[in-house]
């Protein structure tokens, strides 16, 4: 026999002999559980309640136009930080200018006439002081002397009359001035101009409803609006730690304290109660059942600074309400847990030193569903089963055909 037959006869041997190992252990062997552990060690638990979360400025302001009219100019750039009181546009101002000409015109037309009744009320108490003095004397009638005295009267009242409308004339003009201030509209506080809705050119209607110039915010303080889930809620109250991560910079957390959390969610807006009578009696069933089905949110707010500006309007905030946090306690995987007890203790089982398992029970403190907080009943270095991996064990009950494979 030559040495390549020799080797090949040797090559085929072992190939035959691990196809059948692999057979054996395929059809012959019964699947057993291995034991998955870990150990009991310190470490930290925090507990929380993770939300989303909308960022927006402190103060969002749409200004908006009081007067109609023609934009004659946008004095503003996006992004331009304002002071209060800066101008923001300006709408032509024709109009507004003519009707305070024409309210200053009127006040002097009614001052004038007050003045004209001044001076015939002075001849008439001149007039009227004769006729008492010769009425007196039997020179005139008495008849004459009422006559005086209605005439002086009469003046008076009229004088009375022109006063009043002096002053309406006068809340004519200020109306007037105010009308002409708002043909320039005006920053009523600090902040960057997000958005420039109405461009130089445009013609605005201020009659029905006052349409938007320019949208400001204060962006040195970020308000988060958080949606909080009904589940989570009753967990939740004002005053608890928060912190969250946006969604392009992971890695910087930002700690704040929730400061308050509405009454209702913002469903309460469209509810079916408030719809109109006339609304036939399916709609509003088919709305109330469309509601019930939704998810059911409330918003937690709190404030964050925004000193540096790399927090913008309607980012999106991966939102922690800490609940509660352990530090440097002894700890072990959420997955050892087993049942929990009427007593409110949890079973775990224990590899002991000898590698026999038994179960015990235990209390626990924090679980954020990874990691669970041991208050009592372990050790430190004690050894929990967390699971069951599968592994091979050889077993005659197996099914498949009888017998190792050939060649064994």
């Amino acid at each position: 026999m030559t040495v390549g037959k020799f080797i090949g006869m040797v090559l085929l041997a072992i190939g035959v002999g691990a196809a059948g190992y692999f057979l054996w252990q395929r059809y012959f062997v019964e699947q057993t559980p291995a034991l998955l552990t870990a150990k009991v060690v310190r470490g930290d638990v925090e507990e929380t309640v993770l939300a989303t979360g909308t960022l927006k400025p402190v103060g969002l302001v749409a200004v908006g136009a009081q007067a109609s009219g023609r934009i004659t100019a946008v004095k503003v750039k996006l992004g331009q930080a304002v002071k209060a009181g800066d101008l923001i546009a300006e709408i032509d101002s024709v109009t507004q200018q003519n009707n305070l000409r024409t309210a200053d015109a009127e006040l002097a037309n009614v001052k004038a006439q007050l003045a004209e009744k001044q001076a015939t009320l002075v001849l008439n108490r001149q007039n009227l002081a004769r006729q008492k003095e010769m009425v007196a004397n039997h020179a005139v009638s008495q008849a004459d002397y009422d006559s005086a005295q209605a005439d002086f009267d009469v003046t008076r009242a009229q004088i009375a009359a022109l006063e009043a409308q002096i002053r309406q004339a006068e809340v004519a003009v200020e109306t007037a001035n105010v009308d002409l201030g708002y043909t320039k509209i005006t920053a009523p506080s600090d902040g960057t101009v997000l958005s420039i809705v109405s461009q130089e050119g445009q013609t605005v209607n201020a009659t029905q409803s006052a349409p938007t110039i320019v949208i400001l915010g204060q962006l040195d303080i970020m308000t988060v609006r958080t949606e909080i889930s009904e589940a989570d809620i009753t967990n939740v109250k004002p005053g608890l730690p928060v912190y969250f991560t946006i969604l392009g910079d992971t890695d910087h957390r930002y700690d704040a304290t929730l400061e308050s959390i509405e009454p209702a969610p913002e469903s309460v807006k469209t509810d079916s109660s408030f719809s109109s009578s006339s609304s036939s009696s399916s709609s509003s069933s088919s709305s109330s059942s469309s509601s019930s089905s939704d998810a059911i949110y409330y918003n937690g707010i709190f404030n964050v600074p925004n000193r540096d500006g790399r927090l913008r309007t309607y980012m999106t905030a991966q939102v922690h309400i800490v609940l509660g946090e352990a530090k440097n306690v002894l700890t072990i995987p959420a997955s050892a847990l087993g049942a929990k007890g009427s007593d409110g203790l949890y079973a775990v089982r224990i590899v002991g030193p000898d590698g026999k398992v038994s179960e015990r029970k235990f209390a626990i403190g924090l679980n954020d569903k990874v990691t669970v907080e041991v208050r009592n009943g372990l050790s430190e270095g004690e050894i929990v089963v967390t699971g069951e991996a599968t592994t091979q064990a050889s077993s005659s009950n197996s099914g498949g055909p009888g017998g190792p494979p050939m060649g064994f």
